[in-house]
C-alpha cells in the first residue's frame, strides 16, 4: 500500500485527477502505466547527457521485457506492474517513445510523432487486456499524449509541431467503456486543450474532469 501510494505521488495533477476515476479492479494497471510514463518522462527532462538518458531507458525497457525484472530488487514501479503479467512486455513501446525526445533541438516533427503515438500504444494494449475494443483507446490517448506534450516544449519549432499534429487530430469523443474512465477523462481535457495550455489549467478544467470522471460524459 506504501509503494502504491508513493507512485500516485509522482504523477502529475492530471493525472492523479484521473486514475481517482479508475474502477478498483482496473486501478492498479492504471497507475503502472501512468506512473511508468511519468517515471520515463522525467528522465529525460532531469538528464542532461543523451548517452546517460539513452542508458537509463535501454534498462528499463531490459526490464520491462524480462519476465520479473528487477522486482525483487527494491524497484516499487516494476512491482506495481505485475498486474500486467506477460503483456508487460507491451509497456517497452513507452521507452522507445521518450527516446524520440532525445537529440538536439529543435527535434524533427516525425520524432515528435512518433512518441505520442508511443505513449498511446499502451492504452490500447489495456483496453485489449481488459477485454474491450483497442482503437477508441488508441485515439483517445494519442489526443492524450499530444495535448500533454505541447504545453512542456520549450523550443516554439517543436511545439509549433505538436500544435500542428494535434490541430489534424481526430478530437471526437472516444466511446470508452467504464474500466477506462481515466483515459476518458485525460482525453477530454486533452480535447479542451488542444496543447494550448497545460491539461489543468483553472476551475474550468477541473469542473470538466469532474464531469467527465462521474458521469462519463
Amino acid at each position: 500500500m506504501t509503494d502504491s501510494l508513493s507512485l500516485v505521488d509522482l504523477l502529475g495533477p492530471a493525472a492523479r485527477l484521473a486514475l481517482a476515476y479508475a474502477p478498483a479492479r482496473t486501478r492498479p494497471l492504471t497507475l503502472g502505466l501512468l506512473a511508468l510514463d511519468q517515471r520515463l518522462g522525467d528522465t529525460i527532462r532531469s538528464v542532461r547527457e543523451p548517452v546517460l538518458a539513452q542508458i537509463r531507458l535501454a534498462w528499463w525497457r531490459e526490464q520491462l521485457e524480462t519476465p520479473g525484472g528487477a522486482a525483487d530488487r527494491g524497484e516499487p514501479l516494476l512491482a506495481a506492474l505485475a498486474p500486467w503479467g506477460e503483456q508487460r512486455a507491451a509497456l517497452a513501446r513507452l521507452t522507445e517513445g521518450w527516446e524520440e525526445m532525445i537529440g538536439e533541438a529543435p527535434l524533427d516533427p516525425a520524432a515528435l510523432a512518433a512518441c505520442a503515438a508511443a505513449r498511446a500504444a499502451p492504452w490500447a494494449v489495456l483496453a485489449q487486456l481488459l477485454g474491450h475494443d483497442p482503437h477508441e483507446a488508441l485515439r483517445a490517448g494519442q489526443g492524450w499524449a499530444l495535448a500533454d506534450l505541447a504545453p512542456r516544449l520549450s523550443h516554439p519549432d517543436e511545439r509549433a509541431a505538436v500544435l500542428d499534429l494535434a490541430a489534424a487530430h481526430d478530437w471526437r469523443r472516444p466511446r470508452l467503456p467504464r474500466d477506462l474512465r481515466p483515459l476518458l477523462v485525460l482525453h477530454g481535457l486533452a480535447r479542451r486543450s488542444r496543447g494550448q495550455e497545460p491539461l489543468l489549467d483553472g476551475g474550468g478544467s477541473m469542473v470538466a474532469a469532474l464531469r467527465l470522471g462521474l458521469l462519463g460524459r
